[in-house]
């Protein structure tokens, strides 16, 4: 089978961007003492693949999960999900979202009580609807134009414009430059990258900071007593919560029901029928967090 060079071609630039973010959270994760999964190896787990299970036993493929407590050998509690993608054109930006949404919300949903940060990182070409079904899920998006792109490659010498007419033989040249250029070429063209969009990164970073950094604010315990009843009508449940006598109430408790509110506005709820595992759910949120620190320069990689 004849090689696509175009298709290579947008392999080389979908590299390139992860090649430009992981260093940042890479260095993101060492400053807050948390894991960052990727594509590779693990002890802790089987393959290369970021694999994680929503609660209906589906598996999900992501870019980068970032773990509170996790090791090469033990997985940790997820702190934050990542998916990365490339798009040249508009008529595949919506899917796109829509398949990094089918992979993200579910896990956000299964481990909701953990409110794990939910982030694309997009690059290219996407439309404004598509960023804002994004938005409007409750993702954080770090969006990468196509012409801040284009100018990284030109720091190299490598024209990485193209569209539908663009011939195959352009393509051939473009991975030809690209091949032969040495590693610290493709450190330069990351690192050029980075700098064009660093006010956005940094944004992307300090929301993502303030997620892992939040603050507990307040924390609620509702003992509930008694057993529930049941009502046909909104009439008759208000007669009832009218005539209950609340001071002659002496039942045990039959559930304990938790809620952590965080200055961003998080709020994590958790419902227990035993005092010993309500207890050990709140001892699972006293963080302990470093200072942030992202890569600014070529020598920082």
């Amino acid at each position: 089978m004849a090689i696509s060079h175009s298709h290579k071609f947008g392999q080389i630039i979908g590299d390139m961007i992860e090649a430009s973010i992981e260093p940042i959270l890479v260095r993101f994760a060492r400053s807050h003492d948390l894991y960052l999964d990727k594509k590779c190896f693990r002890t802790a787990r089987a393959g290369k693949k970021v694999t994680w299970e929503d609660k209906f036993g589906n598996g999900h493929d992501l870019d980068y999960v970032l773990e509170k407590g996790g090791s090469e050998n033990s997985i940790g509690t997820p702190v934050a999900f990542i998916e990365i993608a490339w798009r040249r054109y508009t008529k595949h930006s919506r899917n796109k979202v829509q398949e990094i949404q089918g992979a993200i919300l579910p896990l956000a949903v299964t481990y909701q009580e953990y409110a794990p940060f939910c982030g694309a990182i997009l690059a290219g070409v996407f439309t404004e609807g598509a960023l804002t079904q994004l938005h409007s899920q409750g993702f954080t998006v770090l969006y990468l134009e196509y012409n801040t792109v284009v100018e990284s490659f030109r720091t190299v010498g490598i024209d990485a414009d193209f569209d539908e007419d663009t011939p195959e033989d352009e393509f051939a040249e473009k991975v030809d430059k690209w091949e032969r250029l040495d590693v610290s070429g493709h450190k330069r063209v990351a690192a050029k990258l980075v700098e064009l969009n660093s006010e956005k990164i940094d944004e992307f970073v300090e929301k993502l900071d303030k997620a892992v950094k939040r603050q507990i604010t307040l924390v609620l315990v509702i003992p509930l007593h008694g057993k529930p009843f049941e009502w046909p009508t909104i009439e008759k449940a208000i007669d009832f919560i009218k005539n209950y006598n609340e001071k002659e109430n002496s039942t045990p408790v039959i559930r304990y029901e938790v809620e952590i509110r965080y200055n961003n506005g998080d709020v994590i709820k958790g419902i227990f029928t035993e005092k010993g595992r309500a207890i050990q759910f709140l001892r699972g949120y006293e963080p302990t967090i470093k200072p942030p620190s992202t890569p600014k320069t070529l020598d920082d990689w």
